[in-house]
């Protein structure tokens, strides 16, 4: 130990310039982004990917699903007691403080001590010792960037995990309105089957009468009561359905749906807004998932650093400062300083730090893939939406105009069956093909909003509105 009578300023000195030693350069790879393998752009036509209005990524979901109350006020309800938005949302403060733990041990750890002892010396007289000051134990000098890029793999995955949150916001925005898309389709199906049902069985009734008074034969009867009984089943299925519909926007909801949600819209009262797709290459990268996917690789990168500077010698430093005296009156007039340095060269680890270093490059590996997965998962998802917004409304249009030439075919059947001019099975048939052309239009009303729903969440879109747009 070296005793010295000096200043503070010697302490200071050293300090500092073990600070400055240890801000050395990285051995991490430089962190570039991938290529995207994928194409330079959508396959569908300038109309398709154009649109209308802001970009998805900057348009707040009150405002895409603006039209519907109910929709608006379910979305919320689902922030603000999802258990899996939730949970994401620990995650990120987990991860933040986990990089600030990381962070903390770039700098020295300094403590403070007060210490005092008695005890006989040689001669059997009892000695007095007092000390105070402070300390520094086992601090690194980073010079090959060890600590730093412990800490850089740290705060990228803080920021990967804060990405992925906002991927769950969107993710769960998304399913909320498919859930509620689904839960009002169903409801559309279940009253027509309720109707259905009740003009089947008045008609059943109907058949019954005629059959037992010898006007109709077997087989009329027969296909009447077919044609019953599979209205019964589209019933129960329709009530099945809304039943699983509502427990789907429970759990997502994270509580029972409210009793008091304002009115909602139908199917066909549904609008979403019109948004752009863009260019790929600036669609893609702002998109949650891509990012943390991106994130990841850069912590992947920095683990890579940190295995190689394990192959070279660290140094860790130990200093005190503070005083010293054998009279508590004089402690603070003697001043006492030591450093101590250690430096350890790894020669012989069994193959240790080789194994360390070929399991970060593999999960860098892992990390680029993951990334370039990423890209193109979004792409497809994309494509498959611009897709859609090309051809839904062509095959709305179709189904409408069939659903509505059935209604009138069954309005004339009913005329002339009511005249005697047709018979039952050819009723039978336009009451069959009337009620299928009804669901095919209640079904491809809501796959063309459900595209629009997803194309949306493809897009990076889903995120709420600044705080003084929420009025």
């Amino acid at each position: 130990m070296s005793r010295l009578n000096s200043s503070p300023l010697n302490i200071v000195a050293v300090a500092a310039a073990a600070l400055a030693l240890s801000a050395c350069g990285s051995l991490a790879p430089k962190n570039e982004r991938p290529a995207a393998p994928v194409a330079q752009a959508w396959s569908a036509t300038p109309a398709t990917v154009k649109g209308s209005g802001p970009a998805a990524a900057e348009l707040p979901w009150q405002n895409f699903y603006g039209s519907d109350a109910r929709l608006r006020e379910l979305i919320k309800l689902a922030l603000e007691n999802n258990r899996d938005l939730r949970v994401a949302l620990l995650n990120v403060e987990q991860a933040r403080a986990l990089a600030g733990v990381a962070d903390s041990n770039r700098w020295p750890t300094v403590g403070v001590g007060v210490q005092g002892s008695r005890a006989p010396d040689s001669k059997g007289n009892n000695v007095n010792s007092y000390q105070a000051g402070l300390q520094i134990t086992a601090y690194e000098l980073d010079l090959w960037g060890r600590v730093k890029n412990l800490s850089d793999a740290a705060a990228a995955r803080y920021l990967a995990t804060a990405e992925g949150s906002r991927a769950a916001q969107i993710s769960l925005v998304a399913g909320v309105a498919s859930a509620y898309l689904a839960w009002v389709a169903d409801g559309e199906l279940l009253k027509l089957s309720q109707d259905t049902v009740a003009t089947r069985g008045e008609s059943l009734r109907l058949m019954r009468l005629k059959f037992d008074g010898g006007a109709a034969s077997a087989l009329e009867y027969s296909s009447e009561q077919s044609a019953h009984s599979s209205a019964l089943a589209s019933l129960a299925q329709a009530k099945r359905n809304l039943a699983q519909d509502e427990n789907a926007l429970a759990l997502l909801l994270g509580q029972p749906l409210p009793a008091n949600l304002p009115a909602g819209l139908s199917l066909a009262a549904q609008s979403l807004a019109d948004v752009p797709a863009g260019l790929p290459s600036e669609v893609l990268v702002a998109r949650p998932d891509v990012r943390q996917a991106e994130a990841q690789l850069m912590a992947a990168n920095a683990n890579i650093g940190a295995a190689r500077a394990a192959f070279f010698p660290s140094i860790l430093l130990t200093t005190n400062y503070g005083t010293a005296s054998s009279a508590l009156s004089e402690l603070f007039k003697n001043s006492v300083w030591t450093i101590t340095g250690q430096a350890l060269m790894p020669i012989f680890d069994a193959g240790r730090n080789q194994a360390n270093l070929d399991s970060a490059k593999a999960a860098q590996g892992i990390a680029v893939a993951q990334y370039e997965k990423a890209v193109q998962t979004a792409f497809r998802e994309v494509a498959d939406g611009l897709a859609g917004r090309a051809t839904y409304g062509e095959q709305l249009q179709a189904q409408s105009a069939q659903a509505k030439a059935e209604a009138e075919r069954l309005r004339l059947v009913n005329l002339r069956y009511a005249n005697g001019a047709s018979n039952s099975l050819e009723w039978l048939d336009a009451q069959r093909a009337s009620f299928a052309s009804e669901q095919a239009l209640v079904q491809v009303r809501l796959a063309t909003l459900l595209n629009g729903v997803n194309l949306y969440k493809a897009l990076g879109g889903g995120v709420a509105a600044p705080a003084a747009d929420k009025s």
